[in-house]
């Protein structure tokens, strides 16, 4: 097989691997011009293989090998295996295209040994220092393929990866509780008179409800944030925060009274690629 094939079977892996793990930051790819958009799908194939780790191993240490494998790799001591890994390849095609920096990269996967055990998330601050370093610097990273980094930038990716992330965390409590592990900040629960055992036992409580209200309601504040930023920051780097419309409409949904917190609740697909297209005809990602 020649270089050019084998190219093009690894970005197509990639964007299989973002579109059944991730879909709406795969669906947010199909708004961004060809060339950027094979780069963000590795970046994000990059992300779904760390993120997915927890879900491949029983015990913490197989984890922390397979973690270290993408340490290594990123650091330059992996040659012939990430040649023949298709997401490893595409991310080192991207970083050397866009003159990404490892060190966001290393400390994304640093930050995600925490989920290899099931020591619960212990204050608020702890949670924002674990979002900044993942769904932050993934936003930080994708807008470089888009455009030159700024201050600006970072800001901005900062206030939009802490919504995303607390989105998240939001809707993956059925699955977490379920795994016995806990994001929502058990701070943030025992301040309103909830226990990690009501949360594993999937007791919908008041008092649990009304952490998670607490939780929404720092999200939709970033939410707001990142929105008012986003006009200062260039056009053809806006595109790359489209998650957050899907974020923005996640949450809304989340938010519901009505919701079991604790009933699975997938997103429909045709509802995020339609929430991502309207978003990406708007003024706020445009102009």
């Amino acid at each position: 097989m020649s270089g050019g094939a084998r190219a093009t079977d690894a970005a197509a892996f990639c964007a299989d691997l973002v579109r059944t793990h991730d879909f709406a930051r795969y669906a947010a790819t199909l708004f961004v011009p060809a060339n950027e958009r094979r780069a963000l799908l590795a970046l994000y194939a990059f992300n779904a293989e760390i993120v997915r780790v927890r879900d491949q191993v029983t015990q913490p240490l197989p984890g922390e090998i397979r973690l270290q494998w993408w340490t290594d790799m990123l650091a330059g001591h992996v040659h012939g295996s990430a040649e023949g890994n298709p997401v490893a390849a595409e991310l080192l095609t991207a970083i050397h295209d866009y003159e990404l920096p490892a060190e966001p990269l290393s400390r994304l996967i640093e930050e995600h040994q925490f989920d290899l055990y099931n020591d619960p998330m212990p204050t608020m601050a702890a949670l924002e220092g674990y979002l900044t370093e993942t769904c932050a610097a993934l936003l930080s990273l994708a807008a470089r393929i888009c455009a030159h980094p700024s201050e600006a930038i970072d800001h901005l990716a900062r206030h939009a990866g802490l919504a995303q992330g607390m989105v998240q965390v939001i809707g993956s409590l059925p699955r977490d509780a379920a795994h016995r592990q806990l994001f929502v900040p058990q701070q943030l629960l025992e301040g309103h008179g909830s226990t990690i055992d009501e949360v594993f036992a999937a007791k919908e409580t008041p008092a649990l409800r009304a952490a998670l209200d607490e939780l929404a309601g720092e999200a939709r504040q970033h939410i707001a944030t990142a929105t008012s930023l986003l006009v200062e920051i260039p056009p053809q780097a806006r595109l790359a925060f489209l998650p957050l419309a899907a974020a923005r409409r996640d949450l809304a949904r989340l938010s519901r009274a009505d919701r079991n917190p604790f009933l699975p609740q997938p997103p429909s697909r045709l509802g995020t690629l339609w929430t991502l297209w309207r978003a990406s005809r708007s003024r706020q990602f445009t102009k």
